[in-house]
């Protein structure tokens, strides 16, 4: 097995004993380390390979001008962006193959802001006393793995060196292993599905791989559908099937599983072939009952799960839908399929349960094909969006855009 060389991200005059040690287990273990000092103001107890000097000159200031007035609102952002840049071109080059950070609250922040620049794949483990609460800030919508150091990061002891000693493991692992992220000669599907859609979802990837196409599937949550379009954006998904738009509405009407105001716009941007649906779209996610807001009183409620509950959208707010998707979608150039299955948009949906309203559905349908690109085909099939016939069609239409754009 070949070293491997693990980044450790820390500021040295709070931290040098303990980069020192994470630099002895990674040795300890055939590998080496490069020590990148972020400080500012204090003094290094501990000596850098990339030194605080090189990180801020990297951010665009010399660490005397930073030193000047000192200021850590002005301080961070510069060496954060000085660092992404120094361990992104060391990373882009194969001259390092993983990264360790240690920190706390800012130590946290400025290292998973490197660590956000970095590919997916590449091993990232963040140290922190922040990482038993809510990582969302910090880990957003990459594969950073967050470990709890229990202690605060301020000197070795027992418990230190051990949970230290483990992330030296962990990151020399991830770094070792033979598995690598690599583009495959068709392209990589995305399909997104929550888990009212799931049964249409699980039949069309069954379509999908029956066909020889690899997919990978999305949590339409928000960070699933950002993650999915990122990952477009890097050159890693080659096709969508985009069962499920519910990030879209969920974001106009400040609900849980907002996808953002760009989501629906990647696709197109970049010329991906791509499949539409309303995967439930007309759902609002909040948590207990007491969460939803006020515009939402006296509207259908289903309780998803003890700490999530769904609210039905009427006309007048499907309507604005409608035309908030063919808004983003004009950025779609290329031929694509927009499928709409009348007689549900999720399990909550079809007739008989208690989001089926075909009334407040109609304006939706309206201001979609009212709004659509010309290049944007809206297909209406009077089924449910489970159907496996419906399932197997949209991925067979898939399909077939990208034999059209692959002339395979």
């Amino acid at each position: 097995m070949s070293g491997k060389n693990i980044v450790v991200l820390a500021t040295l005059d709070t931290k040098g004993q303990e980069a020192l040690f994470l630099r002895e287990q990674i040795e300890s273990l055939g590998h080496a380390a490069t020590i990148v000092d972020t400080g500012v103001i204090g003094t290094a107890a501990a000596q850098a390979d990339v030194t605080r000097e090189d990180v801020a000159r990297a951010g665009g200031t010399s660490l005397t001008e930073l030193l000047v007035n000192p200021d850590r609102e002005v301080a961070a952002p510069v060496m954060a962006a000085g660092a992404t840049q120094i361990v992104s071109k060391l990373a882009a080059n194969g001259e390092v193959h993983g990264i360790i950070g240690l920190g706390g609250t800012q130590g946290t922040t400025l290292c998973t802001t490197v660590m956000r620049a970095l590919p997916y794949g590449f091993p990232k483990v963040m140290v922190s006393t922040m990482a038993s609460g809510n990582v969302a800030p910090w880990v957003d919508i990459k594969d950073i793995t967050m470990m709890f150091s229990v202690a605060d990061i301020l000197g070795l002891n027992p418990v230190t060196r051990k949970i230290l000693a483990n992330a030296a493991g962990a990151a020399c692992g991830m770094a070792s292993v033979a598995v690598t992220l690599e583009r495959t000669e068709k392209p990589l599907v995305a399909v997104t599905t929550v888990g009212v859609t799931t049964v249409g979802a699980m039949k069309a990837v069954e379509v999908l791989q029956e066909a020889g196409y690899e997919t990978i599937v999305f949590h339409a949550i928000g960070p699933g559908g950002r993650a999915m379009e990122q990952m477009m954006r890097e050159g890693l998904i080659g096709a969508v099937l985009d069962i499920s738009t519910i990030e879209v509405s969920n974001y106009m009407y400040d609900a849980l599983l907002s996808g953002g105001p760009d989501r629906l716009t990647c696709a197109g941007k970049l010329g991906i072939p791509q499949v539409l649906c309303p995967g439930a779209i007309e759902i609002m996610v909040f948590n207990e009952p007491e969460t939803v807001p006020e515009r939402f009183g006296g509207r259908k409620q289903i309780r998803h799960s003890p700490q999530i509950t769904d609210v039905r959208l009427n006309g007048e707010e499907m309507a604005a839908v409608g035309r908030e998707m063919a808004k983003r979608l004009q950025h779609t150039k290329d031929k694509a399929y927009y499928y709409i299955p009348t007689g549900g948009y999720d399990s909550y949906h079809v007739k008989g349960e208690g989001f089926h309203d075909p009334e407040a559905d109609a304006p939706f349908v309206r201001e979609l094909k009212n709004g659509l690109p010309d290049n944007i085909e809206v297909v209406e099939r009077d089924t449910h969006i489970d159907d496996p016939a419906f399932a197997t069609e949209v991925a067979e239409k898939l399909i077939a855009l990208i034999r059209e754009k692959h002339s395979i």
